[in-house]
């Protein structure tokens, strides 16, 4: 090949058409809309609903009651995952999208609308559990269409980029719901944020989707699945395939992979929010800027992640970041235990901006790289939906039990978290993941 026909091939397969821009913007955009959705209760767990929902409780069992709700919109994330996945798989990425994200904006917008406990009883946290099944539901099918989206759009040797885009869309999502959580409650009294604020937060959410439902509906549907369409290849039954050999060890496999990054997650993105307040007692403000701050650090570096997945393949680049992680949760927690805001947010950057960022933008072109294009939908929503069970929705369960347990010492929770990144890293050394070009 003579160098001038190299340099065209090399600028070829590195093109981005208007369609994959247009196709990222919206990947982006409904992400970060959806995850604002899904984690603005998580912040509301931690701070409020255990007032609001749960007030005749004592303190700690007010906040595992809150938190109990959290880990229903995970319990029912697979059903959406199987149920979208089947539709995204049959009609398409694009469709299917853009009905999780009304989904999941209505249902927030309804939860700022609820009466609370002590106005009508035991009425209100079953109405709170059900707005959160729904949600759940909603984001079963979000994850899996959005990195989709991006990565079946993306040049041949941008597919990791691509891919670590989508991902941008959870730590803005997060950013977004304790930022405006803090101004809330920076702008308001206590009463007041605890009367009326904090449904203000909610029912921002009617304005996002709106405009994140007119951002996906100029997507295109995805080069990939128009291929299979057009060849009638389509899944008849995508859930039963993935459950078959071959997709079975690969979908096995992957869930056990992503234990480490749920349970990192959750843990500094949601338990550690509650754990600083509550049992540390740090201010409630100072800590939601430290949070915010390190997904803001992680919104900036998954790109970097990406394209370490464009040069080393993202298997390695996200076993290497789920082994850091478990090397740092038990410095991270005795950064914690030091008692000072500025140590408590030098971990957070660290751990959730730097170390989350490493893993977590490889996270998508790994797990899209296990399956071919007629379930492709499904088996990513599988991966990522029914391992959040257990690695994801009990995680604040399982540490605040821990801690107790432990008379409020970190070290049993430590340990635990420990334990699931060694799981997903040797999980995710046995993966045989397809060449991410071919995705």
């Amino acid at each position: 090949m003579t160098p001038h026909v190299a340099i065209d091939a090399n600028c070829e397969a590195n093109a981005v058409s208007p369609a994959a821009r247009t196709a990222l913007w919206a990947s982006v955009v409904g992400t970060t809309i959806e995850w604002y959705d899904f984690f603005l209760y998580a912040t509301a767990a931690s701070l409020v609903f255990n007032k609001v929902f749960f007030p005749d409780q004592s303190s700690f069992v007010g906040t595992m009651l809150s938190f109990a709700t959290f880990a229903v919109g995970f319990l029912i994330r697979p059903v959406g995952g199987f149920v979208f996945g089947h539709v995204g798989d049959r009609i398409g990425r694009k469709k299917t999208l853009a009905l999780t994200m009304f989904l999941m904006g209505g249902a927030t917008a309804l939860m700022g609308l609820l009466p609370t406990a002590a106005q009508i009883g035991v009425l209100a946290p079953i109405l709170l559990l059900l707005l959160r099944m729904v949600q759940g539901f909603a984001l079963g099918g979000e994850w899996a269409g959005a990195i989709l989206l991006a990565v079946e759009h993306g040049p041949p040797r941008r597919k990791g980029l691509f891919g670590s885009v989508p991902q941008i869309g959870l730590a803005m999502g997060l950013a977004l719901g304790t930022g405006v959580f803090a101004l809330l409650q920076i702008a308001l009294p206590d009463d007041a944020f605890l009367a009326y604020g904090w449904r203000i937060a909610f029912l921002f959410s009617i304005v996002l989707v709106g405009f994140g439902i007119v951002v996906r509906l100029k997507a295109s549907e995805t080069p990939a699945f128009e291929k299979i369409r057009g060849e009638d290849e389509l899944s008849v039954v995508p859930i039963r395939e993935v459950f078959k050999p071959p997709s079975l060890r690969p979908t096995v496999l992957g869930m056990l992979s992503r234990w480490g990054e749920g349970a990192a997650f959750n843990t500094w993105g949601v338990f550690a929010i509650s754990y600083a307040t509550g049992t540390l007692h740090l201010a409630r403000v100072p800590v939601l800027i430290a949070v915010t701050v390190a997904a803001l650090v992680m919104a900036v570096l998954l790109p970097v992640s990406g394209l370490l997945a464009d040069r080393f393949g993202p298997k390695w680049v996200y076993a290497s970041g789920i082994a850091a992680y478990g090397l740092a949760v038990f410095p991270v927690f005795a950064l914690f235990d030091t008692g000072s805001i500025t140590y408590f947010a030098l971990a957070m950057v660290l751990v959730f901006g730097v170390i989350h960022a490493w893993f977590y933008g490889a996270q998508g072109t790994l797990y899209a790289s296990l399956f071919p294009t007629r379930i492709r939908y499904t088996g990513l929503s599988t991966v990522y939906q029914l391992s959040g069970v257990y690695a994801s929705g009990l995680t604040p369960l399982i540490l605040t039990a821990l801690i107790a347990a432990g008379g409020n010492s970190p070290w049993l929770a430590c340990s635990y978290l420990v334990a699931t990144a060694t799981i997903g890293v040797v999980t995710t050394l046995l993966l045989r993941p397809r060449p991410i070009a071919e995705i």
